[in-house]
């Protein structure tokens, strides 16, 4: 069993797997061992539920890396007990007990708020439709992706994985930054999460922080930074 923790990059909201891409081929250049599951976003149980099971397939240390609502994901899931650290990037961190929407309602809201998208999609045995939430097209280039190849950002537009909105009241069963040290990168131009949110979150987690000019895809606009905080990650948490 190799001493050196895996890799798990942890999507959010109105983005998948292939956010991480450019991190990914960084990481695979080191030799690191990377996985980036796509989760369901369906509710932070359930999608921490999935990425949990994901965790404990892995033989060895996980080092998790969650981007957005990601971050309130590995915050759940990080109390696996082969999770040695958690990497925020732009990130929710949630505190026991505290929901998306709660956390982000003691801030003034963020752009994304007016640009958000509703739609009813079937619930498997229910007569009551659940609620997908996704970015307004048009808006989604200003509003999370700024700094990033306008060609991409249209293609990311038109190809977002929706958040189910009982995600946003769904309160987090545990808090793992409170048993695993933790980085943050704070995107300071973020037009999705309030800067502050994240800030608060942060200092909340004693995460190590580090703040980059940067929209809401940090992973894209700056990936250089994304991988050498992980790469500091690693080597805080490797025995």
């Amino acid at each position: 069993m190799s001493n050196t923790p895996t890799v798990v990059l942890v999507h959010g909201a109105f983005a998948d797997a292939s956010s991480y891409a450019r991190v990914v081929t960084e990481l695979l250049a080191d030799g690191t061992q990377v996985l980036v599951p796509a989760v369901p976003n369906r509710g932070l149980a359930g999608d921490a539920a999935y990425v949990a099971s994901v965790v404990r397939q892995i033989e060895g240390p996980v080092l998790l890396v969650g981007h957005s609502y990601g971050g309130a994901v590995i915050t759940v899931a990080g109390r696996e007990d082969n999770v040695v650290g958690l990497v925020y990037l732009a990130a929710y961190v949630l505190d026991e007990g505290e929901s998306l929407g709660e956390l982000q309602g003691r801030f003034p809201d963020s752009p994304l708020a007016g640009a958000l998208v509703y739609t009813p999609f079937p619930v498997e045995g229910s007569d009551e439709p659940g609620i997908d939430v996704s970015v307004d097209v048009s808006r989604f280039p200003e509003i999370f992706a700024a700094d990033v190849d306008t060609a991409l950002t249209r293609v990311l537009a038109v190809s977002q994985r929706p958040l189910a909105g009982a995600a946003f009241g769904e309160p987090a069963a545990t808090a793992a930054w409170k048993e695993r040290p933790a980085w943050g990168i704070v995107a300071s131009s973020d037009q999705a999460i309030n800067p502050d949110v994240q800030r608060f979150g942060y200092g909340r987690a004693r995460a190590k922080v580090t703040e980059v000019v940067s929209s809401h895809l940090v992973m894209h606009a700056h990936p250089a930074e994304v991988v050498r905080v992980i790469r500091e990650a690693l080597a805080s948490v490797t025995v």
